[in-house]
């Protein structure tokens, strides 16, 4: 069934919590601290995420030993050591094959390259089993501290209220529900299924037993700015820790304890996953996060400190990133305990894997270019330290003099391939920044259903957000969404530029079969966003005029149709790359603007019902297609990094980004149709006969 693909923090690091006394709500019985953010897997598959397999996994651990192992607690702690066990396999297997293949490389023996397989087959075995435990791990922890839906308008009023004994309240004044058809999986609510809710509701019912199960909390985080600013949403979760922390009992049953450690969960869930949309973005937000966990929280609960702690290291990531590269093959060497780590080990394993033919592939090529795979893995340029920059259209120390010296030689030099991985590589350091929420209410950030979305005389601060806002007034709306579409722009207008400046229609034809190439490699790569913007190049108007195009190989010309194709599928299903397991196990990074289309086509329509209830169905449904972001990130690249190389592009889209194509080409004589000299001088004759014939 479907899993989580990211490990989760080595297990030696993880602690367990023990629940002794009047320490119970030292924390809220977590088997970790950080991991309470349920995933992409939940907002996307909903139920089916934990399968039958976890269920009947979980029931009968421990079945084997005393009847105390039947304990949840019991359970945790066998759990716990089992994942910390397989874990620590994997990582020594994973170091024992690198060693393996070091040595191949060296001496390229017999028996070692028969023992590479095998071993590749028993490593994809260990990632499996560690990727289940985990699963199995987040099935425990969301099982924990919900209450039951009679009991959601008690959850509205402890925030308002010293006592919990308050008057029932209807709870179909703040949620409605529908009845399914059919019994979905593990859906343990029976055949009701949540369709609308007051923003009051729909806060409360982040609190019902199965929110965790169903996927409503990662949905939710995806999706509350519609009816809610994050000012709103913060201040419900402190309420209800305030009102009954102090009165939370040692007995998990009560009321008080499972509010007050459900909240703990959403906080902190929502610190995991929307730090840098939400708290980054906000300081006043932060400001009043920290100022209540210090005045309220850290002197009766020691939670408050791992609360805080959790801020700063959220908060030193993102400054750690801004800085440094993602998707680059020498990650491995850097802090092998990280979380990614495990990952980006085992997709640098199975690269050959991810090299298969894309399953739409409709010609053969690319044949020349993968002989250069093996040097290219091992250029000494890859020592070189990276260049840190925001976009990749950010200068980098070397001037740009340098590369205007090199011009586009050095692009008619390098094989296809070996400009799609570098692409590909800064097309993933920008696309790694993005989160889920940046594309939701793009429409009031000025993008458009067209190519350029914010026209380059407009700039992100001047465009108006009261047009077309959906969510609310008040709500901080973080625009990286911009800067990865005008990075996309600046990407097309280079391709552009390059073409037209060729001097001469055979260094035209030339650079046209290598771009197409770049793209065609880029999209059987999965790498849809430059290929897509290499098509937004290569489709300029000016550029579809060129001569050069009438003298383009056929096999080559035939790529254009291959690209059109791509367009078209990407923009045919807003999930089609989530169709199957490819995305699971293949780097994935899609066309910004095209999924910016597909949720902008979601938002059409009203978000309300008549009795002023919103539509949870339509909100679920832009967080399971927003939710594909996270998926990508999670599998990146592992292409080893040409640093030159790379500033070299940099530098070249640099220079191009804001260039006028109409301006260069026309200075251009390579650009337009060439009449032959005799031909041309006979025309001016004739012409000239026609004026003295009318002067007669």
């Amino acid at each position: 069934g479907p899993g989580f693909a990211e490990e989760n923090t080595s297990s030696e690091e993880q602690t367990m919590i023990k629940i002794t006394g009047k320490s119970y709500l030292t924390s809220p019985n977590l088997p970790d601290f950080c991991g309470c953010s349920p995933g992409w897997s939940s907002a996307f598959y909903g139920a089916e995420c934990f399968d039958s397999e976890v269920h009947s996994y979980l029931k009968n651990l421990g079945n084997q030993k005393s009847s105390e192992s039947q304990n949840i607690d019991a359970k945790k702690v066998e759990l716990e050591q089992l994942l910390m066990m397989e874990t620590k396999n994997y990582r020594k297997t994973i170091k024992f094959y690198q060693k393996l293949l070091q040595k191949e490389r060296r001496s390229k023996g017999p028996e070692t390259k028969s023992m590479l397989p095998k071993l590749r087959g028993q490593l994809q075995e260990m990632k499996s089993k560690v990727q289940f435990l985990e699963l199995v791990k987040k099935y425990v922890q969301a099982k924990q501290w919900g209450v039951e839906s009679c009991v959601l308008p008690t959850v509205i009023h402890s925030g308002k209220a010293d006592t919990m004994d308050m008057a029932p309240m209807d709870e179909s004044s703040l949620l409605l529900y529908y009845n399914a058809e059919k019994h979905q999986c593990n859906n343990q609510n029976g055949v009701r299924v949540l369709q609308a809710g007051t923003p009051l509701g729909l806060m409360a019912y982040l609190y019902s037993r199965n929110a965790f199960l169903e996927g409503y909390v990662q949905q939710f985080l995806y999706t509350f700015r519609y009816f809610c600013t994050q000012e709103e949403f913060l201040q419900f979760l402190l309420d209800r820790i305030s009102s009954t922390l102090s009165s939370a009992s040692l007995d998990p049953s009560t009321s008080f304890t499972k509010i007050c450690n459900r909240s703990f969960y959403i906080l902190q869930a929502w610190i995991e996953d929307c730090y840098s949309v939400d708290f980054a973005t906000n300081t006043d937000l932060l400001g009043t996060l920290k100022e209540f966990i210090s005045s309220k929280v850290a002197s009766l609960n020691g939670y408050g400190e791992r609360l805080l702690s959790l801020l700063e290291d959220t908060s030193a990531r993102k400054s750690d990133s801004a800085g440094l590269c993602s998707g680059v093959g020498t990650c491995e060497e850097e802090s092998e305990e990280g979380r990614k780590t495990l990952h980006s080990l085992c997709k640098k394993l199975s690269e050959d894997v991810s090299r298969k033919n894309f399953y739409w592939k409709l010609s053969k090529g690319m044949g020349p270019i993968a002989q250069y795979q093996r040097e290219w893995l091992h250029t000494g340029s890859a020592l070189l330290p990276k260049p840190c920059c925001s976009s990749f259209t950010e200068e980098s120390s070397v001037s740009l003099a340098r590369a205007d010296e090199v011009g586009p030689v050095l692009l008619m030099e390098c094989s296809a391939q070996q400009l799609c991985w570098q692409l590909t590589l800064l097309q993933q350091e920008v696309f790694n920044k993005c989160h889920p929420v940046h594309f939701l209410n793009s429409r009031a950030l000025g993008v458009k259903d067209k190519c350029v979305a914010v026209p380059k005389a407009v700039s992100a601060e001047t465009v108006s957000l009261k047009v077309c806002n959906l969510f609310l007034s008040k709500c901080i709306q973080d625009q990286y969404l911009l800067q990865l579409l005008k990075n996309a722009d600046s990407v097309s207008t280079w391709v552009a530029a390059e073409i037209v400046t060729c001097h001469t229609t055979k260094r035209q034809v030339s650079l046209l079969s290598k771009f197409l190439l770049i793209a065609k490699c880029c999209y059987e790569q999965r790498n849809f966003a430059t290929a897509m913007q290499i098509l937004a190049g290569l489709e300029n108007l000016i550029v579809r005029q060129l001569p050069a195009w009438k003298i383009l190989p056929a096999k080559i010309a035939e790529i254009m149709e291959e690209l059109k194709a791509v367009e078209v599928f990407l923009k045919s299903d807003s999930l089609c790359l989530m169709e199957g397991d490819r995305f699971k196990t293949l780097p994935t990074i899609p066309s910004a603007h095209v999924l910016a289309m597909h949720v902008q086509q979601l938002e059409t329509g009203g978000f309300t019902m008549t009795n002023g209830a919103h539509k949870w169905t339509k909100l679920r449904n832009i967080a399971k297609v927003v939710s594909q972001v996270h998926a990508f990130q999670e599998n990146p690249y592992t292409y080893a990094p040409d640093f030159k190389l790379q500033s070299y592009l940099r530098q070249r889209i640099t220079r191009f980004k804001d260039a006028d194509i109409s301006a260069l080409a026309a200075d251009n004589c390579a650009n337009f149709h060439q009449i032959p000299a005799e031909k041309h001088s006979r025309k001016i004759q004739d012409t000239l006969r026609r004026m003295k014939a009318t002067f007669q």
